[in-house]
Protein backbone atom coordinates (compact mmCIF):
# COMPACT_ATOMS: atom_id res chain seq x y z
CA UNK A 1 0.00 0.00 0.00
CA UNK A 2 1.56 3.42 -1.04
CA UNK A 3 1.54 6.21 1.03
CA UNK A 4 -1.17 7.67 -0.93
CA UNK A 5 -3.52 4.42 -0.02
CA UNK A 6 -3.09 5.17 3.64
CA UNK A 7 -4.24 8.92 3.57
CA UNK A 8 -7.07 8.39 1.36
CA UNK A 9 -8.27 5.12 3.58
CA UNK A 10 -7.64 7.84 6.45
CA UNK A 11 -9.73 10.76 5.29
CA UNK A 12 -12.74 8.37 4.51
CA UNK A 13 -12.44 7.26 8.10
CA UNK A 14 -12.63 10.91 8.70
CA UNK A 15 -15.35 12.08 6.54
CA UNK A 16 -17.68 9.18 7.43
CA UNK A 17 -17.19 10.64 10.93
CA UNK A 18 -17.27 14.08 10.18
CA UNK A 19 -21.00 13.52 8.15
CA UNK A 20 -22.37 11.59 11.58
CA UNK A 21 -21.31 14.79 13.75
CA UNK A 22 -22.12 17.46 11.14
CA UNK A 23 -24.76 17.02 8.64
CA UNK A 24 -24.76 18.45 5.25
CA UNK A 25 -27.25 20.92 5.99
CA UNK A 26 -25.62 22.26 8.80
CA UNK A 27 -22.99 23.14 6.17
CA UNK A 28 -25.43 24.37 3.48
CA UNK A 29 -26.62 26.97 5.97
CA UNK A 30 -22.89 28.14 6.96
CA UNK A 31 -22.58 29.10 3.22
CA UNK A 32 -23.45 32.75 2.93
CA UNK A 33 -22.48 34.91 -0.23
CA UNK A 34 -19.57 34.61 -1.43
CA UNK A 35 -16.90 36.91 -0.23
CA UNK A 36 -15.88 40.05 -3.00
CA UNK A 37 -12.60 40.00 -4.16
CA UNK A 38 -12.42 36.14 -3.94
CA UNK A 39 -11.79 35.11 -7.48
CA UNK A 40 -8.36 34.10 -8.32
CA UNK A 41 -8.75 34.29 -11.72
CA UNK A 42 -10.00 38.27 -11.19
CA UNK A 43 -6.77 38.43 -9.17
CA UNK A 44 -4.35 37.01 -11.80
CA UNK A 45 -5.66 39.39 -14.57
CA UNK A 46 -4.55 42.24 -12.36
CA UNK A 47 -1.79 40.51 -10.62
CA UNK A 48 1.18 42.91 -11.26
CA UNK A 49 4.30 42.15 -13.55
CA UNK A 50 6.91 43.09 -11.11
CA UNK A 51 5.80 40.50 -8.53
CA UNK A 52 5.49 36.55 -9.08
CA UNK A 53 2.52 34.75 -8.01
CA UNK A 54 2.74 32.84 -5.15
CA UNK A 55 0.46 30.61 -2.92
CA UNK A 56 2.10 30.38 0.55
CA UNK A 57 1.19 27.21 2.81
CA UNK A 58 0.19 26.89 6.16
CA UNK A 59 1.56 23.53 6.93
CA UNK A 60 3.01 21.86 9.82
CA UNK A 61 3.95 17.95 8.94
CA UNK A 62 4.66 15.37 6.26
CA UNK A 63 4.69 11.80 5.48
CA UNK A 64 8.49 12.04 4.43
CA UNK A 65 9.84 15.04 6.49
CA UNK A 66 8.16 14.96 9.77
CA UNK A 67 7.09 17.83 12.05
CA UNK A 68 7.76 21.30 9.62
CA UNK A 69 7.02 23.84 12.42
CA UNK A 70 5.54 22.37 15.31
CA UNK A 71 4.63 25.70 16.99
CA UNK A 72 2.33 26.63 14.15
CA UNK A 73 0.28 29.60 14.36
CA UNK A 74 -2.00 29.61 10.98
CA UNK A 75 -3.56 33.43 11.32
CA UNK A 76 0.65 34.80 11.87
CA UNK A 77 1.93 33.08 9.23
CA UNK A 78 -0.89 33.53 7.08
CA UNK A 79 -0.62 37.44 7.94
CA UNK A 80 3.36 37.31 7.15
CA UNK A 81 2.39 35.68 3.72
CA UNK A 82 -0.59 39.02 3.48
CA UNK A 83 2.39 41.32 4.45
CA UNK A 84 4.96 39.57 2.42
CA UNK A 85 2.61 39.78 -0.99
CA UNK A 86 1.72 36.12 -1.65
CA UNK A 87 -0.65 35.77 -4.49
CA UNK A 88 -3.23 33.61 -2.21
CA UNK A 89 -2.69 31.37 0.97
CA UNK A 90 -2.94 27.34 1.37
CA UNK A 91 -4.04 25.54 3.88
CA UNK A 92 -3.84 21.69 4.54
CA UNK A 93 -6.00 20.37 6.50
CA UNK A 94 -5.75 17.11 6.23
CA UNK A 95 -5.53 15.74 9.84
CA UNK A 96 -3.44 12.54 10.08
CA UNK A 97 -0.64 13.01 7.93
CA UNK A 98 0.17 16.75 7.74
CA UNK A 99 -1.49 17.93 11.10
CA UNK A 100 -3.77 20.38 9.91
CA UNK A 101 -7.41 20.67 10.50
CA UNK A 102 -10.44 23.08 9.36
CA UNK A 103 -9.69 24.99 12.37
CA UNK A 104 -6.48 26.01 10.55
CA UNK A 105 -8.62 27.18 7.65
CA UNK A 106 -11.33 29.04 9.86
CA UNK A 107 -8.34 30.86 11.25
CA UNK A 108 -6.73 31.77 8.06
CA UNK A 109 -9.84 32.80 6.47
CA UNK A 110 -10.15 35.19 9.26
CA UNK A 111 -6.85 36.31 9.25
CA UNK A 112 -6.54 37.35 6.01
CA UNK A 113 -9.01 38.62 2.53
CA UNK A 114 -6.13 36.91 0.31
CA UNK A 115 -7.95 33.90 -1.69
CA UNK A 116 -7.63 30.65 0.58
CA UNK A 117 -7.21 27.36 -0.85
CA UNK A 118 -8.22 24.01 0.95
CA UNK A 119 -5.66 21.61 0.27
CA UNK A 120 -6.30 18.64 1.26
CA UNK A 121 -7.16 14.64 -0.30
CA UNK A 122 -11.01 15.07 -1.38
CA UNK A 123 -12.69 12.22 -1.75
CA UNK A 124 -16.42 12.92 -1.07
CA UNK A 125 -18.90 15.99 -2.29
CA UNK A 126 -18.90 16.26 1.41
CA UNK A 127 -15.34 17.97 1.91
CA UNK A 128 -16.27 20.56 -0.92
CA UNK A 129 -19.26 21.56 1.09
CA UNK A 130 -17.03 21.45 3.81
CA UNK A 131 -14.66 23.82 2.20
CA UNK A 132 -16.78 26.29 1.37
CA UNK A 133 -18.39 26.59 4.65
CA UNK A 134 -15.33 26.83 6.31
CA UNK A 135 -14.13 29.79 3.80
CA UNK A 136 -12.02 28.68 1.35
CA UNK A 137 -11.80 30.12 -2.59
CA UNK A 138 -10.06 27.09 -3.65
CA UNK A 139 -10.22 23.30 -3.60
CA UNK A 140 -7.65 20.97 -4.04
CA UNK A 141 -8.83 18.41 -6.24
CA UNK A 142 -6.12 15.36 -7.16
CA UNK A 143 -6.75 13.61 -10.19
CA UNK A 144 -5.33 10.36 -8.92
CA UNK A 145 -7.55 10.43 -6.54
CA UNK A 146 -10.64 11.32 -8.09
CA UNK A 147 -10.09 8.94 -10.84
CA UNK A 148 -13.16 9.62 -13.48
CA UNK A 149 -15.17 11.23 -10.60
CA UNK A 150 -13.27 14.37 -11.44
CA UNK A 151 -15.47 15.92 -13.88
CA UNK A 152 -18.87 15.15 -11.32
CA UNK A 153 -15.88 16.94 -8.30
CA UNK A 154 -15.02 19.88 -11.36
CA UNK A 155 -18.98 20.61 -11.67
CA UNK A 156 -19.67 20.55 -7.78
CA UNK A 157 -16.68 23.03 -7.32
CA UNK A 158 -18.43 25.29 -9.83
CA UNK A 159 -21.81 24.96 -7.87
CA UNK A 160 -20.63 25.19 -4.80
CA UNK A 161 -18.77 28.84 -5.71
CA UNK A 162 -15.02 27.48 -4.99
CA UNK A 163 -12.76 26.90 -8.03
CA UNK A 164 -11.23 23.92 -8.41
CA UNK A 165 -7.40 23.65 -8.54
CA UNK A 166 -6.98 19.94 -10.35
CA UNK A 167 -3.74 18.51 -9.53
CA UNK A 168 -1.96 16.42 -11.76
CA UNK A 169 1.05 14.68 -12.42
CA UNK A 170 1.60 12.42 -15.54
CA UNK A 171 0.16 12.80 -19.03
CA UNK A 172 -3.29 10.99 -18.53
CA UNK A 173 -3.96 13.17 -15.71
CA UNK A 174 -3.44 15.86 -17.02
CA UNK A 175 -5.93 14.88 -19.99
CA UNK A 176 -8.52 14.42 -17.48
CA UNK A 177 -7.88 17.11 -15.70
CA UNK A 178 -8.44 19.42 -19.48
CA UNK A 179 -11.43 17.63 -20.55
CA UNK A 180 -12.89 17.93 -17.03
CA UNK A 181 -12.42 21.60 -17.74
CA UNK A 182 -10.21 22.66 -15.10
CA UNK A 183 -8.95 26.25 -15.25
CA UNK A 184 -6.47 25.96 -12.95
CA UNK A 185 -4.23 22.94 -13.35
CA UNK A 186 -1.66 22.92 -10.64
CA UNK A 187 1.18 20.11 -11.48
CA UNK A 188 2.68 18.62 -8.70
CA UNK A 189 6.54 17.63 -9.08
CA UNK A 190 6.46 15.34 -5.96
CA UNK A 191 4.76 11.84 -7.22
CA UNK A 192 2.36 11.18 -4.46
CA UNK A 193 2.80 7.58 -4.29
CA UNK A 194 6.75 7.66 -3.62
CA UNK A 195 7.25 11.56 -2.63
CA UNK A 196 10.08 11.86 -4.95
CA UNK A 197 10.50 15.31 -6.23
CA UNK A 198 11.52 16.76 -9.98
CA UNK A 199 10.49 20.07 -11.31
CA UNK A 200 11.26 18.00 -14.59
CA UNK A 201 7.74 17.23 -13.82
CA UNK A 202 6.23 20.73 -14.50
CA UNK A 203 8.48 21.41 -17.40
CA UNK A 204 7.63 17.84 -19.26
CA UNK A 205 3.69 18.86 -19.08
CA UNK A 206 3.66 22.51 -19.92
CA UNK A 207 3.64 22.43 -23.58
CA UNK A 208 0.68 20.32 -23.21
CA UNK A 209 -1.59 23.35 -21.39
CA UNK A 210 -3.87 25.51 -23.93
CA UNK A 211 -2.47 28.80 -22.76
CA UNK A 212 -6.05 30.19 -21.33
CA UNK A 213 -5.73 27.45 -18.60
CA UNK A 214 -3.51 28.97 -15.58
CA UNK A 215 -0.56 26.17 -14.84
CA UNK A 216 0.47 26.02 -10.74
CA UNK A 217 3.66 24.47 -10.09
CA UNK A 218 3.39 22.52 -6.77
CA UNK A 219 6.40 21.01 -4.59
CA UNK A 220 9.85 21.20 -4.68
CA UNK A 221 10.17 24.72 -5.56
CA UNK A 222 12.62 26.58 -3.30
CA UNK A 223 14.20 29.63 -5.38
CA UNK A 224 13.83 32.22 -7.18
CA UNK A 225 15.64 30.40 -10.49
CA UNK A 226 13.30 27.86 -10.01
CA UNK A 227 10.14 30.02 -10.08
CA UNK A 228 11.50 32.05 -13.32
CA UNK A 229 12.59 29.01 -15.26
CA UNK A 230 9.02 27.40 -14.58
CA UNK A 231 7.35 30.57 -15.96
CA UNK A 232 9.56 31.26 -19.17
CA UNK A 233 7.74 27.65 -20.07
CA UNK A 234 4.16 29.08 -19.29
CA UNK A 235 3.69 28.74 -15.44
CA UNK A 236 1.37 31.47 -14.11
CA UNK A 237 1.38 30.70 -10.06
CA UNK A 238 3.50 28.82 -7.84
CA UNK A 239 2.58 27.19 -4.75
CA UNK A 240 5.22 26.88 -2.00
CA UNK A 241 4.71 25.29 1.83
CA UNK A 242 7.93 23.66 3.20
CA UNK A 243 10.63 26.08 2.07
CA UNK A 244 8.25 28.56 3.95
CA UNK A 245 7.31 26.96 6.54
CA UNK A 246 11.04 25.86 7.67
CA UNK A 247 12.22 29.48 7.22
CA UNK A 248 13.59 31.01 10.12
CA UNK A 249 11.45 34.11 8.71
CA UNK A 250 8.85 32.67 6.20
CA UNK A 251 7.68 36.09 5.20
CA UNK A 252 10.82 37.25 4.68
CA UNK A 253 11.39 33.92 2.23
CA UNK A 254 8.41 34.88 0.85
CA UNK A 255 9.07 38.24 -0.12
CA UNK A 256 12.65 36.82 -1.73
CA UNK A 257 10.18 34.41 -4.21
CA UNK A 258 8.02 36.99 -5.03
CA UNK A 259 9.43 40.43 -5.47
CA UNK A 260 11.67 40.47 -8.81
CA UNK A 261 15.16 41.61 -8.71
CA UNK A 262 16.14 44.77 -10.85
Amino acid sequence: MTILDRIVAARRRRVDEAQEKVPLEFLWDRCGPRRRGADPLERLASWPPDRRAVIAEVKRRSPSKGDLRPDLDPAGLARAYAEAGAFAVSVLTEPDFFGGSLEDLRAVRGAVDLPVLRKDFVIDPYQVWEARAWGADLVLLIAAVLGPRLGEFVELCRLVGVEPLVEVHDGDELDAALAAGARFVGINNRNLATFEVSIEVTRRLLPRIPADRVVVSESGLGSARDLDLLEAEGARAFLIGEALVTAPDPGAALRALVERGP
